[in-house]
């Protein structure tokens, strides 16, 4: 296996530098990319040149526009057929990785991406792939289902993609990945992506990978970015901690881990009764309610997001500013993982970490990998710098009625802006789904936004709408 290492150095280098079609450098420049990532800057010109690749990248890396645009490359638009095959750990990464790869492809016409995942329905997947699709971006288990069903055809595929393969690996989808490259054609690139290296990813590449090159990357965030801190508790304090850190730094979004579902649901109690919106997301969540909890997170609704590291894989959230680490993991790299999730873009953010004498030695662990001692700070000093509790600036309401009555995120603006009044500044993300609506709205109006849509109306129909959280205003 041949390795090249890589530093931010290599960050900076022009898309012009590749050899990419001019339509593509051209949408490229529409877009926003001005110059490679470390982890683009590293992997494109292999993966361009037709190497399997091993590259280690986090989420929030770039690592999507990375292997979306050497798949792009290999794509022959006038042949309707599956040539290109994602496999990622969860829906919401599957989600933002063909939205990405859409992004990327308008360079040329009608390249149609499909995302198959579990949790949706699968006649209306079966259906889609009937009508033929050029990239498909999808969950293991799911993939499978439709291969072993006949709806998926994968003679003319000539690019298969693992992303993330540790989280899948860690979700237990390593059957399921070897069953799906095996029906894959043997004369085809992998790229594999991810952010550790357990064991299972040498394994996947000894037997799906030919002559892989390996990309690591030197280094992650820079150490200004985010900041991090410990906090010795004892086991009784623990979840009481949480709060007193909340109320101290007073992080509009933050992502607390926890190593079992159940200290989950415990510290989701304590903060709730304690005035916090705060939800959970682990393994035992039915794919609506995660969508439900991912949405209102995602939207500022809910500042409290606590989670096992299985349920949060894949996940992306913009503009995470703590990441709290309850209970400390065994695994260092885990760790790493966790916090590299804020922090992101220039900003800056909070790693914050509670530490009982019994995890000091998975503290030393951490240190040992990160190159560093820790910052240790006591609970005492942790006063409440805010008037009140800790309040998310915004609050779900949710519509009854979605993509099937054929509703849009502007006949939702449209009925607060235009029609009850208030000012678009005032409203947040809209997120329509199959059956319902999802908008947030800034905390203060929410009562009246709420009366104001169920008084009038949506797409010229009457619509029942309500507070999407129980524990709102």
């Amino acid at each position: 296996m041949n390795s090249s290492d890589s530093t931010s150095g290599a960050a900076g280098s022009a898309f012009a530098s590749l050899p990419l079609a001019p339509a593509m450098l051209a949408n490229l420049e529409r877009l926003g990319y001005l110059a490679m990532t470390p982890i683009q800057a590293a992997s494109l010109p292999l993966a361009l040149a037709g190497h399997d690749l091993i590259a280690q990248a986090r989420t929030g890396s770039g690592k999507t526009a990375a292997f979306a645009l050497a798949l792009l490359a290999r794509l022959d638009v006038r042949r309707f057929a599956v040539q290109s095959m994602v496999l990622c750990p969860t829906r919401e990464l599957a989600d933002q990785v063909a939205q990405e790869i859409r992004r990327l492809a308008r360079a040329e016409d009608n390249i149609k991406v499909l995302t198959l995942c579990g949790g949706a329905t699968l006649r209306p997947q079966a259906a889609s792939l009937e009508h033929g699709a050029h990239v498909v971006v999808g969950t293991p288990g799911r993939i499978l289902d439709h291969l072993e069903r006949g709806h998926l055809q994968l003679e003319a595929l000539n690019t298969l993609v693992l992303d993330e393969a540790d989280r899948m690996l860690d979700m237990g989808f390593f059957d399921d990945i070897a069953a799906v490259a095996r029906q894959c054609p043997r004369e085809r690139q992998t790229l594999l992506f991810s952010a550790t290296y357990p064991e299972g990813i040498a394994k996947l590449s000894q037997q799906f990978l030919r002559s892989p090159q390996e990309v690591k990357l030197q280094g992650g965030h820079a150490p200004t970015k985010i900041r991090q801190r410990w906090y010795e508790v004892g086991e009784d304090e623990r979840l009481h901690a949480v709060s007193l850190l909340l109320n101290h730094f007073r992080p509009l979004s933050t992502l607390a881990f926890c190593n079992t579902r159940q200290q989950c649901r415990d510290l989701v109690d304590v903060l709730r009764a304690q005035g916090f919106q705060a939800l959970a997301l682990h393994g035992e969540l039915e794919q609506r309610d995660r969508d439900q909890v991912l949405i209102q997170f995602a939207n500022r609704s809910c500042s409290v997001l606590v989670a096992t590291d299985v349920a949060a894989r894949g996940l992306d959230i913009a503009q995470l500013e703590a990441v709290i680490n309850v209970d400390v993991t065994p695994e260092p790299e885990v760790h790493v993982h966790r916090i590299g999730r804020t922090g992101r873009a220039d900003q800056d953010g909070w790693a914050l970490n509670l530490a009982s004498l019994d995890e000091m030695g998975r503290v030393g662990r951490i240190e040992q990998l990160q190159g560093r001692e820790s910052e240790w700070h006591p609970l005492a000093e942790l006063k409440p710098t805010g008037s009140g509790p800790l309040q998310a600036p915004m609050v779900t309401l949710q519509i009854l009625g979605g993509r099937k009555e054929k509703i849009r995120p502007g006949d939702v603006l449209g009925a607060l802006t235009q029609d009850a009044g208030f000012a678009a500044a005032q409203i947040g993300k809209i997120n329509v789904t199959e059956f319902s609506t999802y908008v947030a709205v800034e905390r203060d109006i929410a009562a009246a936004a709420l009366r104001k849509l169920s008084g009038g109306k949506v797409k010229g129909r009457k619509v029942k709408a309500r507070f999407l959280d129980d524990g709102q205003p």
